[in-house]
């Protein structure tokens, strides 16, 4: 949760800066909270992830350019040139240095073999790539209140309902928890001790 919280910082602060003050000072307010989620990162942990790096130079660039010629059609094209490098990231690693981004951040969630992290890879790109078509669709035949809007509410909404997908399609490979673990083997334990009092 607090992860999803410090990810989810930038986007909340812009959602409230807009709604007071207007899109382009909600864009300045952004990169601000951006740049302060890498220092804090480097302060905290001593390191910054490569995501947070890419997200940065995202709304560095197109936020910038937003201020700068005063064009509010560059920070709403952020979020699709985001998920766009993110899809051919991943399709980049797997296909050409046999490297799946999907499963290094989800083996500890799912065991399951390679083909199945394949699929998953492939299905990440194409969820990724839709959503950035999608992005475009409503900042560009929507008024900016219903894009923002949707930006906060529709897209965690919709990457929610994914998840919830994935983790339907792919129970049969999830890990239990470690006190889920623990109850599993008291109870074959259990059992097993009945068997040899028989």
């Amino acid at each position: 949760m607090n992860k999803f919280l410090f990810d989810m910082f930038p986007v909340i602060l812009f959602f409230i800066a807009f709604k007071f003050f207007g899109i382009f000072t909600a864009t300045a307010v952004a990169i601000a909270a951006t740049i302060a989620q890498i220092i804090y990162s480097k302060i905290r942990y001593g390191k910054i992830e490569k995501m947070l790096i890419v997200s940065g130079a995202v709304i560095g660039i197109l936020g910038g350019i937003t201020l700068l010629l005063h064009d509010k059609a560059y920070i709403m094209m952020k979020p699709t040139a985001l998920y766009w490098i993110i899809a051919v990231a991943l399709l980049i690693s797997n296909l050409f240095f046999k490297k799946n981004l999907i499963q290094q951040m989800m083996s500890n969630l799912i065991d399951a073999p390679a083909p199945i992290w394949n699929k998953l890879n492939l299905v990440w790109v194409a969820f990724l790539v839709l959503l950035g078509f999608l992005n475009l669709y409503v900042a560009f035949n929507y008024t900016e209140n219903t894009w923002v809007n949707f930006k906060l509410f529709g897209v965690t909404g919709i990457m929610f309902a994914f998840f919830i997908a994935q983790t339907v399609a792919l129970k049969k490979y999830l890990i239990a928890p470690l006190e889920e673990q623990g109850k599993l083997a008291e109870k074959d334990k259990s059992a097993h001790n009945k068997d040899e009092t028989k």
